[in-house]
C-alpha cells in the first residue's frame, strides 16, 4: 500500500501546490501552472529509485511519446493557423457573419449545435475546438458574453462527437476491447447522452437569452471567412487534422496577401507569434506527459486498478467499478484514449465475470472517460481551448455543463440499470 501510495504521490504533490499556493494567493490565475507541473516532476524524479539517468530517461519517454509529439504538432500548426487567420482578418470577418445569421439569444445554443455535429463527422475534439474557439472567443468579444462560458460551450459541444462519433479513437478502442460493434455501442451510448445534450442545449437557449447582439453589424468579407470555412469542410470530410490546419494556413497567406492585410514576410510573421504563443502549452504537455509516466513506471497506475476491483460484486457493482476505472486512470493520464486503453481488458474481464452487456461497457467506458477528460484543466482539449481564447483553462472548467451532465447520466444509467435492454 506504502508503495501505491508513493508511486501516486507526484499526482498528490501536484494537486495540493497548485491548490495551497492558489488558496494563499487568493487567486486561481496567479499560479503558473508550468511551474507547478515542473515542482510535481521534479519530486517525480527525486522518489523514483535507480540512477539519476534512468529516472530521466523514464521521464523523457513520456514527455515524448508518439502520441505526446502528435499533440505538440498539432499545437503547433493550430497557434500559425489561429494567428495567422487573425491577423488577416478572418475572425473578425467570421464574427461578423454569426452575428448576422444567429439572433442573439441562440448565439450558445448556435455554437454547441456546431461543435455536435462537427465533432460528430470528424471525430476529434481537439480538431473542432481548434476550428470554432478563435470564432467563439471573437463572438464573446464583439456582444459581452462571459468568455469563459462561450468557450466552454465550444469544448462541451466538441465531445459529443468524441464520446458518439464512429471513427473517434476512443469508440473504435472501447468498442474492440470490449469485443461488440461499433453501431450497437453507438445505440446503446445514445440513450445516455442525447438527452443530457437535449437539456444542455435548452440550457444555453436559456443562457443565450441575455446576449444582444451589437445594434450594427459591419459589412462582411466573406473572402477573409473562406479559411474557416474551408477547415470546417474539410475537418466534416473526415481529412486528418494536421492537414485540415496545413491548408488553412495556406488559405490565410494567399488571401491575406491578396487583400493586402500583410505580405510575404507578415504572413510568415504572424505564423511565427502564433507557434511562439503556444510555448506554454506544449510545456505543460511535455511536463504532464512525463510526471504520468512516472507515476506508471513506478506502479501507480497498477495499484489504483488493484484497489477499485478488490470488493465488486453484482453487475450494479461492477458496472460502477469499471466507471471508477477509466476515470481514475483518465485523470491519471489526462488522455481518455489512453484510459480506455489501459483498463479496457480489465474492464472486459469484469464485464465477462458478472455478466455485464459489452455494448453498455463500452458505453460507459467512453462516456466517463470523456466527462472526466473534458473537466480536466490540464488536458489537452481544455488547455488548447485555454491558449486559443486567451484565458486561464481554470476558467473554463467551471462553465464546461456537457462533460458534467454525460457524467451525471451515466451515473445514472448504471444507478437505474438503464436502458433496461443492454443493462
Amino acid at each position: 500500500m506504502k508503495k501505491g501510495l508513493l508511486a501516486l504521490s507526484p499526482l498528490m504533490v501536484f494537486i495540493a501546490l497548485y491548490l495551497v499556493t492558489s488558496i494563499i494567493a487568493r487567486d486561481f490565475y496567479k499560479v503558473p501552472i508550468t511551474v507547478v507541473f515542473l515542482a510535481a516532476s521534479v519530486y517525480a524524479i527525486a522518489t523514483t529509485r535507480g540512477k539519476l539517468r534512468r529516472r530521466i530517461n523514464v521521464f523523457s519517454r513520456g514527455a515524448g511519446t508518439p502520441e505526446m509529439m502528435l499533440m505538440i504538432w498539432i499545437f503547433v500548426l493550430a497557434g500559425a493557423f489561429a494567428h495567422s487567420a487573425k491577423v488577416m482578418g478572418a475572425i473578425d470577418a467570421t464574427v461578423n457573419l454569426t452575428l448576422a445569421l444567429l439572433p442573439g439569444q441562440m448565439l450558445l445554443a448556435g455554437l454547441f449545435l456546431a461543435a455536435c455535429f462537427i465533432s460528430l463527422s470528424i471525430g476529434t475534439s481537439v480538431g473542432t475546438i481548434v476550428a470554432l474557439t478563435p470564432i467563439a472567443a471573437g463572438v464573446a468579444s464583439q456582444t459581452g458574453a462571459d468568455m469563459a462560458l462561450v468557450v466552454a460551450v465550444v469544448v462541451g459541444g466538441s465531445f459529443f462527437g468524441d464520446n458518439l462519433s464512429f471513427i473517434s479513437d476512443t469508440t473504435i478502442i472501447a468498442t474492440q476491447t470490449q469485443g461488440c460493434k461499433t453501431s450497437d455501442k453507438f445505440r446503446v451510448n445514445s440513450f445516455i447522452v442525447v438527452p443530457a445534450a437535449l437539456l444542455i442545449l435548452a440550457v444555453y437557449v436559456y443562457l443565450g437569452r441575455g446576449i444582444s447582439s451589437p445594434g450594427e453589424v459591419p459589412a462582411v468579407d466573406f473572402w477573409k471567412v473562406v479559411p474557416y470555412l474551408v477547415v470546417l469542410l474539410t475537418a466534416v470530410l473526415g481529412l486528418n487534422v494536421m492537414v485540415v490546419l496545413t491548408l488553412g494556413i495556406v488559405l490565410t497567406g494567399i488571401i491575406g496577401i491578396a487583400g493586402g492585410a500583410f505580405d510575404f514576410y507578415g504572413w510568415l510573421g504572424a505564423m511565427g507569434d502564433g507557434v511562439v504563443s503556444m510555448g506554454e502549452l506544449i510545456i505543460i504537455t511535455m511536463l504532464a506527459g512525463g510526471l504520468l509516466e512516472i507515476i506508471k513506471h513506478n506502479g501507480g497506475i497498477d495499484y489504483i486498478i488493484g484497489v477499485l476491483t478488490r470488493r465488486v460484486s453484482g453487475k450494479r457493482g461492477g458496472e460502477f467499478c469499471i466507471a471508477a476505472l477509466v476515470s481514475v486512470v483518465n485523470v491519471c493520464t489526462a488522455n481518455n484514449t489512453v484510459a480506455i486503453i489501459t483498463v479496457g481488458g480489465i474492464a472486459r474481464r469484469i464485464g465477462e465475470r458478472y455478466g455485464l452487456d459489452p455494448r453498455k461497457c463500452a458505453s460507459l467506458l467512453d462516456t466517463f472517460s470523456c466527462a472526466v477528460q473534458g473537466l480536466l484543466p490540464y488536458g489537452a482539449q481544455v488547455l488548447m481551448a485555454a491558449g486559443l481564447a486567451s484565458i486561464s483553462p481554470i476558467a473554463i472548467v467551471p462553465r464546461l455543463y456537457y462533460p458534467i451532465a454525460i457524467g451525471i447520466a451515466a451515473t445514472m444509467a448504471i444507478f437505474l440499470r438503464y436502458p433496461r435492454r443492454y443493462s
